[in-house]
Parts: structure tokens; C-alpha cells; sequence
């Protein structure tokens, strides 16, 4: 199980916590996820789940690695990505903290989806197993947080719909879903509709 581990070579460059009004909205959202269980900690203690939203000139906020297991967050646990190469598998990130093990694949959507602003990954089986090859999917072959997921993303909207449905599946990571949106409760509606409307319907 390698769950929760940087993949990539992260460049961190140690700084006090980021603020602003930015991490207040986006940590609204990133602790709604966490009261549905759909960001939190697994049986093994390891956590699960983030959220991020574009900044200035190519970087973007993001929670930071291992902080799926805490219930509340604050700016202490968010760190902005000002840097990203898939070819290289590297990153560069500033803050208190590593950023998360998925930001090469959320850094694919703000470069594919120029109108994103916000990408929310989740974890919940139930929801996985119903929507998986329904709605646009990434290959069982390839892992999370990987610059082969970043390539899975870009495939995904060259040639499947993800742009207008707003959320895909990653085949090669169980329980992983992602939306993502113009606005953090747009991504956070896409993915909370789908959400609700699974968990009512009989299996």
C-alpha cells in the first residue's frame, strides 16, 4: 500500500503558512468533504483526499501532504505550487508543509482546463464502483500521483467529455474521483450531486 506517498521529486521551500481569503474558501469546502467521509483518514492511518484552487500566474493552492487525517485545517496546512514538470516528475512548493502526493495530477487540470479554478479529490468506494467507465475514466495501469496520470488527465479531455461533466474517475485508484469547476462550490456541486444521488439509490 503506498496510499498518501509523494511520488514525485518535490522541491520544498520552507516558508511561513499562507494566508489570504482564498484558503478560507476553498477550507469550507475541504471540511464539508471531510464530514461526508469523502476526505479523511483509512483503517491503516493513512489520509486520503484534497482540494486546491488556482492562484496567480500559474501556481495554485493546495493542501498539504498527510493532512487528510486531520478534521480542521488551517492556513498552516496549505501550500502554494509555484512550479511543475511531468517529463522531470518534479515540483516546487512553498509553505510549511509538502504539498500533497496528488498535485501533478490536479496541475493537469488547470493546464488542460484553463476555465478551472478548483479540483476536489475524494475517496469513497461506493461511489467508485458506480461510476467507473461511466463517466470519463483514467487506465487501471496507471497510479496516482504520477506524470503518467498527468498524461491520463490530458487524455481525458482530448478525447472523452470530462470538460463538460466535470468530474472522472481514476481507474487505477481505488475509491479516487475528482471534480473540479470554475469555483470551489461548483466543483464541490458537481461532485456532492452525484454523491446524494448514489447514496439513495438501491443497489
Amino acid at each position: 500500500m503506498d496510499e498518501g506517498f509523494i511520488k514525485f521529486n518535490c522541491n520544498w521551500i520552507r516558508s511561513a503558512a499562507v494566508s489570504g481569503e482564498d484558503i478560507m474558501q476553498i477550507n469550507h469546502w475541504r471540511s464539508r468533504m471531510y464530514d461526508l467521509g469523502l476526505i479523511g483518514v483509512d483503517d491503516n492511518g493513512i489520509g486520503f483526499g484534497n482540494i486546491s484552487l488556482r492562484a496567480k500566474n500559474g501556481t495554485f493552492l493546495i493542501t498539504g501532504a498527510a493532512t487528510g487525517k486531520l478534521e480542521r485545517l488551517d492556513n498552516s496546512h496549505y501550500v502554494l505550487v509555484t512550479r511543475y514538470n511531468f517529463r522531470e516528475n518534479s515540483l516546487t512548493c512553498t509553505g510549511p508543509i509538502r504539498a500533497s502526493s496528488e498535485s501533478l495530477t490536479h496541475a493537469s487540470i488547470y493546464e488542460c482546463s484553463p476555465e478551472t479554478n478548483a479540483v476536489i479529490h475524494v475517496h469513497n468506494q461506493n461511489m467508485w464502483e458506480r461510476l467507473i467507465d461511466k463517466v470519463p475514466t483514467t487506465s487501471r495501469h496507471v497510479l496516482y500521483g504520477t506524470p503518467e496520470m498527468a498524461g491520463e488527465i490530458k487524455r481525458l479531455f482530448d478525447d472523452t467529455t470530462v470538460s463538460s461533466e466535470q468530474i472522472l474517475v481514476m481507474g487505477g485508484h481505488p475509491e479516487g474521483i475528482i471534480s473540479f469547476g470554475s469555483t470551489p462550490e461548483e466543483a464541490a456541486k458537481v461532485l456532492l450531486d452525484k454523491y446524494y444521488y448514489l447514496t439513495n439509490v438501491r443497489n
